[in-house]
This record gives structure tokens, C-alpha cells and sequence, in this order.
């Protein structure tokens, strides 16, 4: 039997109320040893902070390997899971706590998958924050690759003394690349 993917509907603005918990946007608890920020602002078209969305992050652990760990919703403070949720603030701003992420693959560069909820979306957004120091590997992703040098530059976080900046922008001249998979 084929099953065929269901049609979304508007999602938002619950996110506050209903998909927040403890601990949500942090993987690791700040100043613990390589912990890093990943920070940013969900951008509408015009440019415009979008404050009642809702992003979520999967990474790999530092060494490339995908956590197997329970607990992403029940944090105990020690078990990394890969997985985070922060909601944005009124300027649309989120931020995370957690470690920087290992390359899946050799050869290959590190990224964090990222999923937007927002008001007026029929369904989430997939997109990718690729990290910004490793220009080879960047270079041969299969992703980056085939998009044009202005497309690709939205899926690049920036480096700063905190961690990364990864600014989303959900239309508009800047509209972030995003993602489909098959069934969506």
C-alpha cells in the first residue's frame, strides 16, 4: 500500500503554550566544556523579526556520530541528544546551547539540520546551518554545491567569540534556502 502525505495545515502561534519545556534550547548546559551558542533571528520577507516562531535543531555529537541517548525531552544534564527546541523572543531572536557538530561523513562538512514552525506556514521548513570552517569540504557538499554562490550563502553560519550566528530569513531577496524530502 503507498500512503500519500496528508495536507498540512497553518501552523502557529501555540508554540509558547504548547511546545516549550524545560530545558528545551539547551543541549548542554552554558560553560560546560565546548559548549558553544548557536543564535539567531527568524526573518519574515520584508525583514521583519518574527516572534512567535519556533526553531528546532538535530546535530551530530563532536566526533561526527549520531546521538542514540534518550532525554530530549526530559533533560537530566549530562545525556546529549542532538536535539533542541527554542522559541523566539519578541525580536525574533533564539538561541541554543550545545556542542559543535562533527562532519556525518568524512570529507563531508559539519551542519545543523534545522525545522521552522511559524504562523501562516502550512507546514514546517527543513534547511541546513552549515558550520564556516571548512572551505574543502564545503565546497564538495553535494547540497551547497548545486546551488548558486548567493543561494548557498544563506545555509552558511557565521563564526564569532560566542559560538555561531544563523539568521533565517522566510522570504525576500535573503530567503534562506529550504529543504524538501520525499513524501513531504
Amino acid at each position: 500500500m503507498t500512503l500519500t502525505a496528508t495536507p498540512g495545515q497553518t501552523v502557529g502561534p501555540f508554540f509558547h503554550y504548547g511546545l516549550a519545556y524545560d530545558g528545551d534550547c539547551v543541549l548542554v548546559p552554558p560553560g560546560s566544556p565546548g559548549s558553544v551558542l548557536l543564535r539567531g533571528q527568524v526573518l519574515d520577507g520584508a525583514g521583519v523579526a518574527v516572534r512567535d516562531a519556533l526553531v528546532e535543531i538535530w546535530q551530530t555529537r563532536p566526533d561526527g556520530s549520531v546521538p542514540r541517548d534518550v532525554g530530549s525531552l526530559r533533560r537530566d544534564g549530562w545525556s546529549f541528544t542532538g536535539f533542541g527546541r527554542a522559541c523566539t523572543g519578541q525580536d525574533g531572536r533564539y538561541v541554543f546551547s550545545t556542542l559543535v557538530p562533527g562532519a556525518g561523513k568524512p570529507g563531508r562538512p559539519a551542519f545543523f539540520a534545522v525545522t521552522v514552525f511559524a504562523r501562516g506556514l502550512s507546514n514546517r521548513l527543513f534547511t541546513r546551518a552549515y558550520l564556516p570552517h571548512d572551505d574543502a569540504a564545503l565546497a564538495g557538499d553535494p547540497l551547497l554545491s548545486a546551488l548558486p554562490p548567493r543561494r548557498r550563502a544563506t545555509l552558511l553560519a557565521s563564526r564569532d567569540e560566542r559560538g555561531f550566528v544563523f539568521d533565517i530569513h522566510l522570504q525576500g531577496a535573503n530567503e534562506t534556502v529550504f529543504l524538501r524530502y520525499p513524501g513531504q
